[in-house]
């Protein structure tokens, strides 16, 4: 008796044949804690009849459980927002590689590992805000954070953040170690504060006026724009301006969310239907309408939240030289004396 999961909305999936000997389930460990996902997981049980299990935590203690597991692991699904977690994730053998027409076929080559042990299916752009009252010229290019002119004006996340260690290596992947080991001197010395907090505190920090200029993902901006913060004033936030940096060159950095099937899935034929959803256009659309996120998959409308960012060229370096160069990236952030 076979089964076939078919996913509507401009898109029709055929996807793997689930046997009715498997119970019908997915056990996933996954570290993105949005209330709006809820909908991913109803949705999917609806249209499939398999039940998500979730167990939900920090990325770092998931992957120590599932290692801590072994074979006897009954995760089905890793799912994380960030290359670094992911790649360490395959690095360590938790992942298997996958074929899969569909997710080749929706999911950009560069937005996936190269081995297919991985898959992007959302992205955030990583770009510079700034107080449109200060700063007269804003930084066009990430290589300009590191100028002498805007000494003491930078908020940024500290080195442990994999945000930093992303960007980090995406730059020395374009630009070469010694060039971003520059780059990094250069922006710690225009620190406003030492790093601290996280994306939405950067924001909040121009807000204030305790720094000039800041790095954050364009998700924690939209959000506000959407919901509003309750340390930012509409009037504080009509002050923040944004850049998407190297629109000439190397194109805005992108930090993606994304997941890949464990290496011991007891239910391995129910957690490539998994991934294959969260590649449909329904599936794409959440991401944009329920968490301010840049769709993987090309072609797929953005909520008007997104969409008021207006539109910019992205990195399209291959995710899998961001992986290679992370380690990289924590040796350059260590010496440039990056908190």
């Amino acid at each position: 008796m076979t089964r076939t999961l078919s996913v509507l909305l401009g898109t029709v999936i055929a996807a793997s044949t689930l046997t009715a000997a498997q119970a019908q389930e997915l056990n996933l460990y996954s570290s993105r804690h949005y209330d709006t996902d809820e909908r991913l997981y109803s949705d999917f049980t609806e249209m499939t009849g398999i039940t998500v299990n979730r167990i939900e935590g920090n990325a770092d203690e998931l992957i120590a459980r599932m290692e801590a597991e072994g074979a006897n692991s009954p995760a089905d699904v890793f799912l994380t927002v960030d290359t670094v977690r992911l790649a360490r994730a395959a690095n360590m053998g938790l992942l298997q590689p996958i074929e899969s027409e569909v997710l080749e076929t929706r999911v950009p080559a560069y937005l996936q590992d190269d081995e297919n042990r991985w898959f992007a299916f959302s992205q955030r752009a990583r770009i510079i805000f700034y107080d449109k009252t200060e700063v007269e010229n804003p930084p066009q290019t990430y290589q300009a954070l590191a100028d002498d002119q805007y000494e003491g004006q930078v908020c940024i996340r500290s080195s442990t953040n994999v945000y930093t260690q992303n960007i980090m290596a995406a730059l020395i992947a374009h630009l070469g170690q010694e060039a971003a080991q520059d780059w990094a001197t250069g922006v710690v010395e225009n620190f406003a504060r030492a790093p601290q907090g996280g994306d939405t505190d950067q924001l909040r920090g121009i807000a204030s006026g305790e720094c000039d200029i800041a790095m954050s993902n364009t998700y924690y901006y939209a959000r506000i724009i959407r919901e509003g913060d309750e340390q930012i004033t509409p009037e504080q936030l009509a002050n923040i301006g944004w850049v998407f940096p190297n629109q000439n060159d190397i194109g805005a950095h992108m930090n993606i969310s994304g997941g890949g099937v464990a290496a011991n899935a007891p239910n391995r034929d129910n957690a490539i239907a998994f991934l294959e959803y969260l590649a449909s256009d329904q599936a794409q659309q959440y991401f944009s309408a329920g968490n301010d996120e840049y769709p993987a998959v090309p072609g797929v409308g953005l909520a008007p939240s997104v969409a008021a960012l207006g539109i910019f060229r992205p990195d399209t370096i291959d995710l899998s030289d961001i992986a290679a160069n992370v380690d990289a990236a924590v040796e350059v952030l260590n010496n440039a004396g990056w908190e």
